[in-house]
């Protein structure tokens, strides 16, 4: 009878024990890095660190910003699978309804988020039911043409009852502080600071809640939620709600630094989906993080081409995402 010994582990000891690291944590190594090399550019670029460390700290908070724009996107498309082109409309109404519990009601700008927040959820509800939800089996054409026309029937809407003319909202004791020797308004770290907090608890509806089970069951796979007696129906129309909600939500947060016009949804707009795209379409943290990147590269390559719109950076970056990883940085693959 022949024995056969079992074969001997000959490789090195740190070779067996090296832990690999995930796919998700090599990405954030290198668009660390990444941000690391522009930074030491717009540092060298500016000459001076204090006009460095502005713009890292505004790039942060303005990012934060991005991330609640974009959190409403990312997660109507994450479920619905529908692209919502009515985001930032979404967000000009905000704007809107914020500036008249303010001018007309005496609201302070951020007590106008019980206000606000409410009204956009049962507005979103209200559409996703009305409009989307007798067509979320037609071709994806018809839910994006619905979707532009909502964009479009509350900019003219916007336009019709409140003219073209800017507006602002001011926000009482809205003084400049020190932040990591950078001046910032309090407003915007106010807006940092509630877009943290919104998508935070937006997280944990959606891990921590038997409602967010259901979402992210429907998002997983439709038919086996319905087959388990999930109404899918409802969770569409929740969603989109919870998705308005968050639109609304930076519309009040923004309303301070932010001028007020029919059309600001647009810029809005094209600043979202940029961080979709770098967070991956439907992934509820990348667009945190998608967000902080966005407002970091704003800021800094204002430093480094300071002739230019710090739009062009972003743009760049969008597109070196688009052909590079078409699923976003963050996003996994079907």
């Amino acid at each position: 009878m022949t024995t056969t010994l079992p074969a001997t582990d000959t490789s090195p000891p740190g070779a067996r024990t090296a832990p690999r690291l995930s796919e998700k944590s090599r990405v954030l190594l290198v668009t660390g890095a990444v941000l690391l090399v522009v930074a030491v550019v717009a540092g060298l670029r500016a000459g001076s660190g204090a006009v460095l460390t502005q713009a890292l700290v505004t790039g942060v908070l303005t990012g934060g910003i991005y991330s609640l724009v974009a959190m409403g996107l990312t997660l109507i498309y994450g479920v619905l699978h529908i692209i919502n082109f009515a985001n930032g409309s979404l967000v000009a109404l905000a704007l809107y309804l914020t500036l008249i519990c303010v001018q007309d009601l005496g609201m302070h700008p951020y007590v106008a988020l019980v206000v606000v927040m409410p009204a956009m959820f049962a507005l979103g509800a209200l559409l996703q039911a009305t409009l989307l939800n007798p067509v979320m089996k037609a071709p994806i054409q018809i839910q994006l043409l619905i979707t532009i026309g909502l964009a479009l029937a509350i900019e003219n809407g916007l336009l019709l009852a409140f003219g073209p003319n800017p507006r602002s909202v001011a926000l009482p004791g809205n003084t400049g502080v020190q932040v990591l020797g950078a001046t910032v308004e309090l407003s915007r770290i106010w807006a940092f600071a509630g877009a943290l907090v919104i998508v935070a608890l937006l997280a944990l509806l959606l891990q921590r809640t038997r409602v967010g089970t259901e979402i992210r069951a429907v998002a997983a796979n439709p038919e086996g939620a319905r087959l388990v007696g999930i109404d899918i129906r409802w969770i569409y129309v929740l969603t989109f709600g919870l998705g308005a909600m968050a639109a609304g939500a930076a519309g009040v947060l923004v309303s301070p630094f932010t001028t007020i016009e029919p059309t600001t949804g647009a810029v809005f707009n094209l600043t979202a989906f940029v961080v979709v795209v770098l967070g991956g379409m439907g992934n509820v943290p990348g667009a945190l993080v998608g967000g902080l990147v966005v407002g970091l590269t704003e800021q800094l390559a204002g430093l480094i081409l300071p002739t230019q719109s710090p739009l062009l950076a972003v743009f760049v970056v969008f597109l070196v995402v688009l052909f590079v990883r078409p699923r976003g940085v963050f996003g996994r693959s079907a």
